[in-house]
């Protein structure tokens, strides 16, 4: 029966789920019924837009993106089936309907010894987590080191909800608010030590290149909108588009820059009521602490630099897919939301188009190498949910292509002993770093960082 149960709230899909879980939780709080409800179905609507804001670049993008590959005759040979294709395998997974107690297992401990500040209640992206437990067990055979792979990436996702919460704060202006989740979440630590490379290096640490700064420059022509359009005839006429073609593919990814921050607004006018409430309750009652709602990625999206890096990207990492020796996977699933990967390193070189660019090659080439090397697991874990083709093998970079499933993968089955001290070291390097800079980070109030500069906030 409680399986049953599981089963169908996971089925809903995080446009029901999360507003569901919002609401009971706002209310757990003492919210007013009519208040928790109203805020719960704002930010179900808002991810219904973020759907099908993300839905028109797969329609649009998805296509131009395999018409490219095959007019460059790119041999790669399996697909990235991107998280919409990759989380309902995830879900159908014999790890799954434990993992979600476990994660909220780790986050409550964790919250009870204060070893994190985020309330996670994002509940449907504990798929990542659960990804991780499924291919751990996959590649070991033992259904305890699978719960084990799940508790390592849920306390590891609630400490960088910790780390980036300034960032969160400052940059996104998302007050109160942490992220997680995803691969906004576990790519953040390479840009923080891309960053503090190019910190070390006199001539490319003065470049300094924003969204703001291509619109001061260009005026009108430097608009996001505008940009969006240019980036999209660019990818038109790559794909072998015809004029007619290339028009609509530019309009459409015009759009998607006008869009995207527009759906992100109703999130905010749901999530802003419950977060100070939440926020106010949990203080009052333990003592003062100061409590973050960790919640989905998603919120990252409206910000200008996070759109024009995820339009750049688009193509770039196609062109990465090609470059990178021993590379087998084509990007297509998750080109639709490419933002995710770099959101975060947007907010670490605060803006920086130019760093991000650095990074974000360095993400995605990361991505792409490990999403290769989880291909077998990962089409394994496919066949056990009974969504192969027959012959066929598949991959995804979000999740697939994580260093967290990557590295815990190799420390139990030492498969790869060169990676694991190559793929190693970079990463803890890279944490390590994180851990220093959010310890380093001046306390700032969130007055303070609502008058930031380098914050561009389009949600409004």
């Amino acid at each position: 029966m409680f399986t049953e149960i599981m089963r169908y709230i996971l089925d809903l899909g995080p446009t029901v789920m999360l507003p569901i879980v919002i609401i009971f939780f706002s209310i757990c709080l003492r919210m007013k019924v009519g208040d928790a409800f109203k805020s719960g179905l704002h930010i179900g609507i808002g991810f219904v837009g973020i759907g099908l804001v993300i839905g028109l670049m797969l329609d649009s993008i998805g296509p131009a993106a395999k018409a490219m590959a095959a007019n460059f005759q790119i041999g790669l040979e399996v697909i990235d089936i991107g998280w919409p294709g990759s989380s309902p395998m995830t879900w159908a997974s014999q790890i799954a309907l434990i993992a979600i107690p476990v994660a909220i297992g780790v986050n409550i401990l964790m919250l009870i010894t204060r070893m994190t500040r985020v309330v996670n209640v994002d509940i449907w992206n504990i798929w990542h987590m659960t990804f991780t437990g499924a291919l751990v067990h996959l590649a070991t055979g033992s259904y305890w080191l699978g719960i084990l792979g799940v508790v390592v990436h849920a306390a590891f996702a609630y400490k960088l909800g910790d780390w980036f919460s300034r960032d969160t704060r400052n940059f996104f202006g998302l007050d109160g608010i942490a992220v997680p989740h995803g691969t906004s979440a576990y790519m953040g630590p390479i840009a923080v030590l891309v960053d503090y490379i190019i910190e070390k290096i006199p001539g490319l640490r003065r470049i300094h290149l924003s969204a703001d700064d291509v619109q001061k420059r260009f005026g009108p022509f430097g608009e996001p909108v505008t940009v969006g359009f240019i980036v999209g005839i660019i990818i038109g006429l790559l794909a072998h588009y015809d004029a007619k073609g290339v028009l609509q593919l530019a309009v459409k990814t015009a759009a998607v820059m006008l869009l995207m921050p527009r759906v992100i607004k109703p999130i905010m006018d749901g999530l802003n009521p419950i977060a100070k409430h939440a926020r106010k309750r949990l203080q009052a009652k333990f003592a003062g602490q100061d409590f973050l709602i960790g919640l989905d990625p998603a919120l990252l999206l409206g910000n200008t630099s996070v759109i024009s890096a995820s339009l750049i990207f688009i193509p770039l990492t196609i062109l990465i897919a090609v470059l990178l020796p021993g590379n087998k996977v084509l990007p297509f699933g998750d080109l639709a939301t490419i933002g995710f990967f770099v959101a975060m390193a947007v907010a670490v070189h605060k803006g920086n188009l130019f760093r991000t660019l650095i990074s974000g090659i360095v993400i995605m080439s990361m991505t792409l190498w490990i999403a290769t090397q989880t291909i077998g697991l990962h089409t394994q874990l496919a066949a056990n949910a009974g969504s192969l083709k027959a012959g066929g093998m598949v991959a995804s970079m979000d999740q697939g292509g994580s260093p967290i499933t990557y590295l815990l993968i190799q420390l139990l089955t030492w498969q790869n002993v060169t990676a694991l001290a190559v793929i190693g070291i970079i990463y803890l390097l890279a944490v390590l770093l994180t851990w220093r800079r959010a310890r380093q980070a001046p306390e700032e109030t969130s007055e303070t960082a609502a008058n930031l500069p380098e914050s561009k906030i389009l949600i409004k």
